[in-house]
């Protein structure tokens, strides 16, 4: 594959997965990502903007925790409950009250003209959440290198050649294959058939962790590099 061709088709793949590990290394108040409801968000700039607002707090203790327990997953927007004090529908805070979250009364100093809420704001998205993580033993055939990489069960191959990219960064110089088969780089694991054998495994009660798959890499003489 020429580095054209295979710089075209990196360029194909705009959505980002990623796995709750990554999440939970974005846990300071300069860096900071929550997940909820299968997708990932960069609260960074919200924390900037509201620097030493008591508010804040219920948001620094989430960062890099998935708060989909904060959401009702039907209207996607925060849980409520009535409140036993007016009687009427509120948000329900039990971490306590956030960002763009009403005061159980009306008050004269709270403003609503910041316009959407901070979790209907799809300028914080930066990708989706692996419904379903996977280990693969990646093994370049030329140096005898192996390495184990943490992906997301729904990233096709290209992508998964995107992670492997900071350990080799010709990978797109080898040909890709599993027990002898070519791999089709525009498909995930499972539709190459590579088994997630993971439940079979909890059946038999063993640690999935004993096997983990291996792909195989062959040089194809040509230098491609990201």
């Amino acid at each position: 594959m020429t580095a054209r061709a295979a710089g075209g088709a990196m360029e194909k793949f705009q959505a980002r997965y990623f796995t709750p590990r990554e999440v939970s290394a974005h846990a300071q108040p300069g860096d900071l990502w929550v997940s909820y409801l299968g997708r990932v968000y960069d609260l960074s700039p919200l924390v900037r903007q509201h620097k030493g607002d008591v508010l804040l707090r219920p948001i620094l203790e989430a960062a890099g925790k998935d708060i989909s327990h904060w959401f009702n997953p039907k209207t996607r927007d925060i849980q409520t409950h009535v409140d036993p004090l007016t009687g009427c529908v509120k948000y329900y805070t039990p971490q306590g009250r956030f960002i763009h979250i009403s005061p159980q009364l009306p008050r004269s100093d709270w403003a609503n003209d910041f316009g959407l809420p901070w979790w209907k704001d799809s300028k914080y998205e930066v990708g989706i959440l692996a419904s379903k993580t996977r280990r693969v033993r990646i093994v370049n055939t030329l140096t005898s290198q192996e390495h184990v990489l943490e992906v997301c069960a729904e990233e096709s191959m290209w992508e998964i050649l995107r992670r492997y990219l900071p350990h080799n960064a010709h990978a797109a110089s080898y040909t890709w294959k599993y027990e002898g088969v070519n791999l089709d780089m525009d498909k995930t694991l499972e539709q190459n058939k590579i088994p997630d054998e993971d439940a079979e495994f909890y059946r038999l009660n063993l640690d999935a962790d004993l096997y983990t798959p291996g792909i195989l890499l062959y040089f194809n003489d040509d230098l491609t590099e990201f």
